[in-house]
């Protein structure tokens, strides 16, 4: 019956021309209606045939084809009904057998098939166990159920897999984007370097090629003159030889005299080619250190200043990145007596690996950096763990940042004099003055637990060495050190890549 209803309707959505489904019908004025393209061809025909108004196809009434209007209705029910099979006999023979064209009642179990009673007789379903569809209904929909879930668990599984995916993705073309923002201001800084050292190279050439010209302009002025003093004296000479015997002789001696004590001075010449090997070398050296300093910019920790046990006096800012000393001594001259009343120690202790870190140290004209162990040992006063010595001489001062005392540091005393403090094979101490091309307005320290180094980069000058102790013995766990001194402005714990 349903079928039939189907059927009844099919005929009412289907082209009167074509007599198919309704494809992107079209209505005339009369209400009859066709598909675009039938319709369309009908109406060419007729201009062609006739040369006159075109007429419907059903009912003969005359048209105009600017006045067709698209029927979505139409359309919409025509598309429903392609997607339903509309044949009754197909409808009847769904629950046939193909082979027997006999019910299917029964469900064989070992070929998981729907099969009719001849089926099951048949030589091909022998000895398979058949039994009726109701019977293991419920036992097979809870079997397609599991599979479902499980199916269901493998597409979350696979949404989550490339949910994943599209995150590490992600993750790697920001890592690609960055590695290559990295990679370009390297480059850009390596450049900055190049453009630098070309413009001191070019000033540098062109202030001492200019005295170089100034002194061979004077060599040649002088030649000039001596080749005039020459050309005198080969005149006078052959005027006495052209004239008399008197003329000839007349103060001989003085002319004979004057040839013979002539000299000609030669010119100093301008050793442009020994100068441009030194340079290029000297930029080679410096590249190689600017590549250092970035490879070793990669292990850059981000920790704080303790301020706990830290004396009165100096203060640790809030964000724990700044030590200062809140009544500093206006001399620029430090003493070493004041060096050891101000301590201050990172957050974090390092017993193993590589660590990096940035010292601000612009606002300061005295200052220690460094790293130090947490076993130093000194005769003084011990507050806190901290020392405080306020009556020794400065030899026993240097002294104590010695590393065998476990200090490995270097420092700036006098606004212009930095020191690194080494031992030495005898009591005394050891204290080396390092120079610098440019004051260091911020120091990057670096750490290398397991090759047993403590290095110093000025990164204010392109990442220029300072210094570097080797062979350091850390038999224990050691810490980043900071000592203000007694002087204005603030040591800065500069955050990573900053």
């Amino acid at each position: 019956m349903a079928s039939g209803i189907l059927v009844g309707i099919k005929q009412e959505v289907s082209c009167p021309i074509c007599l198919e489904l309704l494809t992107e019908p079209l209505t005339l004025d009369c209400g009859h209606s066709f598909c675009q393209a039938c319709i369309t061809a009908n109406h060419k025909e007729s201009k062609i045939v006739q040369e006159r108004d075109s007429s419907c196809p059903v009912c003969r009434i005359s048209y105009q084809l600017d006045n067709l209007r698209p029927n979505r209705h139409l359309a919409n029910i025509a598309e429903r009904l392609r997607e339903v099979n509309l044949s009754p006999e197909k409808e009847q023979k769904r629950d046939l057998c193909v082979r027997h064209e006999e019910k299917l009642l029964l469900f064989c179990k070992e070929d998981g098939k729907v099969i009719c009673w001849l089926c099951e007789r048949s030589q091909e379903h022998h000895g398979h166990h058949a039994v009726l569809m109701e019977e293991v209904a419920q036992e097979y929909q809870e079997k397609l159920q599991a599979v479902l879930q499980r199916l269901r668990d493998k597409q979350q599984e696979a949404e989550k897999l490339k949910a994943d995916v599209r995150e590490k993705r992600s993750s790697l073309k920001n890592q690609i984007e960055n590695e290559t923002q990295r990679v370009q201001a390297e480059f850009n800084q390596i450049r900055g370097i190049l453009d630098c050292e070309e413009q001191k190279e070019l000033l540098n050439m062109k202030n001492e090629g200019a005295d170089g010209l100034h002194n061979l302009a004077d060599a040649e002025n002088e030649l000039v003159q001596q080749s005039q003093l020459v050309r005198a004296l080969i005149s006078d000479v052959e005027h006495r030889l052209q004239g008399s015997t008197m003329e000839m002789l007349q103060d001989v001696n003085g002319i004979v005299k004057r040839s013979e004590t002539l000299t000609l001075k030669k010119p100093k010449y301008f050793p442009m080619e020994q100068r441009k090997v030194s340079q290029a070398s000297h930029l080679i050296e410096k590249l190689q250190v600017f590549k250092e300093l970035t490879e070793v910019q990669c292990y850059w920790v981000d920790f704080m200043l303790n301020p706990v046990n830290t004396i009165s006096g100096v203060v640790v800012s809030a964000d724990q990145r700044q030590v200062r000393v809140v009544h500093p001594s206006p001399s620029r001259n430090i003493h070493p007596s004041y060096y050891s009343a101000f301590d201050v120690l990172g957050c974090q202790c390092f017993s193993s690996g590589k660590y990096y870190w940035e010292v601000d140290v612009s606002e300061k004209f005295a200052w220690i950096l460094g790293v130090c162990s947490n076993e130093r040992k000194f005769n003084s006063h011990w507050i806190f763990g901290f020392t405080f010595v306020p009556k020794v001489n400065p030899p026993e001062i240097y002294s104590r940042y010695r590393p065998q005392n476990g200090y490995w540091v270097i420092g700036l005393q006098n606004e212009s004099e930095y020191k690194a403090f080494e031992d030495s094979s005898t009591s005394d101490p050891h204290v080396l003055t390092l120079s610098t091309a440019v004051a260091p307005r911020r120091v990057g320290v670096f750490l290398d637990y397991e090759a047993c180094t403590v290095s110093f980069f000025n990164v204010t000058n392109h990442g220029s060495l300072i210094y570097i102790f080797s062979e350091c013995c850390f038999s224990c766990t050691v810490y980043p050190y900071f000592n203000p001194l007694n002087c204005p402005g603030s040591i800065t714990l500069c955050p990573p890549s900053s």
